[in-house]
């Protein structure tokens, strides 16, 4: 069984797997099955510091929640501002505009996390958004972005924020209340570590009033966050449940809480891994800005991703990422988050790369796994 050291989806715990296997319910009928989603919705909540607000769990892989963001937010003419440092960070644009917004983009280096200066400065110039849209961990490249001091910056405008931390969430901090967020977005593939297929969707207070007195209806039905805003007082879900998915997430969730030292592994696993790639020769993309979730080094001369890739699985049955549009064939990252941010499997991937690479004709500096190995001590 090959071992998934990728950018998400990651590894998943046997407890999530079994969880899986439950016996099945019918979601529409059964009350219990109502209970236990509200309580998982509330585990959420205290996972994000989110007391402002509501946290729901969507039927669909993690692109479902940045279309129901924009949906929800977004009606003809409605200026929206695209904040970008990254390839997901600038796509949110199309969402935007397929609900009929205009969509204006602010873009920072690709290499650092926002400048939130140069951000001050343009808002100060131009600050008529309905709401702005940000990616807390921009997986391509693995930059990290300070949502709090961004959309602590966008409330004094009194711009909504929707920020994607699909790939940040329960591997870097975060909190829903004091960073001022309006829509937080989460995957249940990342940090999480369950199997893809489920969005995680925080919703304030203000965002909730300003869904709810919005002049046209949302033009869409299974992206329709109004649907599933009473789902508890009506009994009555817009859709069927995907029961299985959600009883593999609730234990995820419970590895979660029960983990108490999940963000310092994380960090610390980054830190290590950050080091034995540099110490082996290896390029790092990023200038500053390096996430806990995932690392990206640049493909070094002469050296075929794709064979490197491959040969990784072939030899060794370690998957690796390769990266995305102009990117692609640039850069390898390795996914060190969630069931993948610990030691040994981390010490097994950094063997395998050496070996990978050296079949290819690099020649690491430094013994990459014994690097990481001793900074873990």
């Amino acid at each position: 069984m090959k071992k998934i050291m990728t950018a998400g989806p990651t590894m998943v715990r046997e407890n999530v797997l079994a969880a899986r296997a439950l016996p099945f319910t019918n979601p529409d009928l059964d009350m219990d099955f109502f209970e236990m989603y509200r309580e998982t919705c509330g585990m959420l909540e205290d996972l994000a510091s989110c007391t402002t607000g509501q946290a729901l769990i969507l039927g669909g892989e993690g692109m479902l929640g940045l279309e129901a963001a924009a949906a929800a937010l977004t009606e003809k003419g409605d200026r929206v501002l695209i904040i970008e440092n990254g390839i997901f960070g600038r796509g949110f644009d199309y969402f935007a505009e397929l609900y009929g917004g205009e969509a204006v983009t602010f873009s920072s280096d690709y290499k650092k996390p926002i400048d939130v200066n140069a951000l001050k400065d343009f808002l100060e110039k131009d600050h008529d958004f309905k709401y702005a849209s940000l990616v807390h961990v921009d997986t391509p490249t693995g930059v990290l972005n300070d949502v709090r001091e961004i959309c602590n910056l966008l409330s004094e405008y009194g711009i909504l924020s929707v920020v994607d931390s699909v790939a940040g969430l329960f591997g870097e901090s975060l909190s829903f209340d004091s960073s001022k967020i309006d829509i937080l977005l989460g995957g249940s593939q990342k940090a999480l570590s369950a199997p893809p297929g489920l969005t995680m969707v925080w919703v304030s207070d203000k965002a909730w009033d300003a869904i709810e007195n919005r002049k046209t209806p949302i033009a869409s039905y299974y992206a329709n966050l109004l649907m599933m805003k009473n789902y508890y007082e009506k009994k009555e879900f817009p859709y069927t449940m995907p029961v299985s998915d959600i009883n593999g997430l609730r234990v995820a969730i419970e590895n979660v809480i029960a983990d108490g030292g999940i963000l310092t592994r994380h960090r610390e696993v980054a830190m290590a891994c950050r080091g034995a790639l540099t110490r082996g020769g290896l390029e790092l993309y990023l200038e500053s800005g390096w996430a806990n979730t995932v690392t990206a080094f640049v493909v070094p001369e002469n050296i075929k991703s794709a064979l490197l890739l491959k040969d990784m699985v072939d030899d060794y049955g370690i998957m690796l990422s390769d990266s995305l549009l102009e990117f692609k064939d640039k850069l390898i990252r390795i996914g060190h988050m969630g069931e993948n941010a610990y030691d040994e499997i981390m010490i097994e991937t950094l063997k395998a790369l050496a070996g990978a690479l050296r079949k290819q004709g690099f020649e690491p500096l430094a013994d990459m796994a014994e690097y990481f190995r001793s900074f873990m001590k």
